[in-house]
């Protein structure tokens, strides 16, 4: 078991040669009197991550446009759920057993500025999150404000009349301040949104099974039974849907060492993903699948292509309260999500870049900004590519970072680090590489990168666009390792140096 370590000993640990651009209080290691999240806490960052808008519509989408069974959709998301489950338990050790957010995590293996690299690349592609589940959010707003006046009709710019305007706005003043109340609120917030939700759903699900009767069974059977792919095709459709679910989480992935340093313990962190993910998850896709199947028969008369966003299923059911209620919750479970996977991450990222410059709330601030012009133009522009092929990009940048983290620390530095040297500009310091940046780790990034945002729109390898966070991934690991033993190599068979590690080092 991981144990945490008090204030004072993570003092002496960092020492006082911790160098101002590189440290400031949001990035110094969080003390064990500091950490209050339990399983349930854990829990929460992915009920609320599962249950947005965006991840709605993409489950429910998959379900529609994979070309197989929907059975064998289903099974691919509970299968995508126990992998990342996986993938999130490795990257949160470090973060559990040293305090630390990503940002200063990335500067194991990129070097202590280096780190401003993967931080940057994190930040942007979270903005672009961001700003995406704002405009979902927003649309659960602009339903419940048609319901009550009657969806008139208004003019329109960049594909959003002034209702939805109106809505957008909203979204992203509430979410500004609730950041602005601090960690301790959004914890609150989240812990009522993700039940909440649940909640909702399972009543949109009785009034639709009422309504269907004995039809909606058949018609899940029939609805998804597709049949369009066979063979290996269907193989390779069944694997691509883990793969673009994989990259839905990919955000959270990377970074969620900004969540498991508030964890109590190791063994908390680890139950808290468990039933978050893959028993959330689970739970989820089942209500998506037949909320999704009881509307097209019920509410679209099987006519047209299903609805994918829950929330025009709940603006069809014709009961303004529902639609009212039904909107609250969803806003409440999409903020949730946005608060977490991409407003809190890039703030941290952000502030990593100058520590002495800019604040936590700060970084916020700007995060806030770039967002709100990405969702601003989410309908005109963005959302032509459509939802899974902008899950898979973004899941690619990042795929590589999450390879390199995880072989470093696991492999490279034999999972102890030395907490001092991660905040010292001291050229003897183990972090410090060339003049702070570990350039091979940059470059293995770039060329892995390269290769799965290929996978993703290259005709050529267009039956690997659902593997593409994978490949970036493994790849990134290994080129990193041959770059790292390389360079072990070059220096007459000795590695980065790892220390007989003191107890604040260790996390024993």
């Amino acid at each position: 078991m991981t144990s945490t370590i008090p204030t004072s000993e993570f003092d002496t640990a960092i020492g006082d040669d911790r160098h101002p651009s590189l440290h400031n209080d949001d990035l110094a290691p969080l003390p064990s009197e500091k950490r209050r999240w339990g399983a349930f806490e854990i829990f929460n960052v992915w009920t609320n991550d599962v249950q947005s808008l965006a991840g709605y519509t993409l489950a429910a989408g998959l379900f529609v446009t994979a070309g197989i069974n929907g059975w064998w959709v289903f099974a691919a998301i509970i299968l995508a759920g126990l992998f990342v489950n996986w993938l999130v338990n490795l990257t949160g050790k470090p973060s559990v057993k040293y305090g630390i957010p990503y940002a200063v995590m990335a500067r194991s293996s990129m070097g202590v500025q280096g780190a401003q690299f993967p931080a940057l690349i994190r930040g942007i592609v979270a903005m672009f999150w961001y700003g995406a589940q704002t405009y979902f959010a927003s649309t659960a707003v602009a339903m419940a404000l048609n319901a009550v006046l009657g969806n008139p009709e208004l003019p329109v710019f960049l594909g959003m009349d002034a209702i939805d305007w109106v809505a957008y706005v909203f979204v992203a003043m509430l979410q500004v301040a609730l950041f602005v109340g601090g960690i301790a609120w959004i914890e609150r917030f989240l812990n009522v949104a993700g039940p909440a939700v649940y909640a909702v759903m399972v009543i949109l699900l009785v009034v639709i099974w009422i309504q269907a009767g004995d039809r909606l069974l058949p018609a899940v059977g029939s609805l998804f039974a597709g049949d369009d792919r066979v063979g290996w095709d269907a193989v390779l459709a069944f694997v691509g849907v883990i793969g673009t679910m994989i990259a839905y989480f990919s955000a959270v992935v990377i970074n969620f060492g900004d969540f498991a340093r508030f964890s109590r313990s190791e063994g908390a962190m680890r139950r808290g993903n468990f039933l978050g993910l893959p028993v959330s998850l689970a739970f989820f896709t089942f209500l998506s699948l037949f909320i999704t199947a009881g509307a097209y028969i019920v509410l679209q008369g099987g006519e047209g292509e299903p609805l994918t966003n829950p929330a025009e299923i709940v603006g069809l059911v014709g009961n303004v309260f529902l639609t009212i209620v039904a909107a609250v919750t969803f806003v409440i479970a999409t903020i949730g999500i946005n608060l977490v996977a991409n407003f809190i991450p890039p703030a941290y990222d952000l502030s990593n870049l100058a520590p002495q410059r800019i604040s936590f709330r700060a970084g916020g601030y700007i995060t806030a900004a770039f967002g709100f012009i990405v969702g601003a133009l989410w309908v005109a522009t963005i959302s032509r590519i459509g939802l899974p092929a902008f899950v898979d990009t973004l899941g690619a940048i990042l795929a590589p970072l999450y390879g390199v983290l995880v072989a470093d620390f696991y492999i490279i530095q034999r999972r102890r680090l030395k907490v001092a040297d991660l905040y010292s500009m001291d050229p003897a310091g183990r972090y410090h590489y060339q003049k702070g940046w570990n350039l091979r780790a940059i470059v293995v990034v770039g060329v892995a990168a390269v290769f799965s945002i290929a996978a993703v729109w290259m005709p050529a390898l267009q039956a690997l666009s659902g593997f593409a966070w994978v490949i970036g991934a493994v790849l990134g690991g290994l080129l990193y390792l041959a770059a790292m033993w390389n360079l072990r190599a070059a220096a007459g068979g000795t590695a980065p140096a790892v220390e007989t590690a003191s107890p604040v080092e260790t996390g024993a």
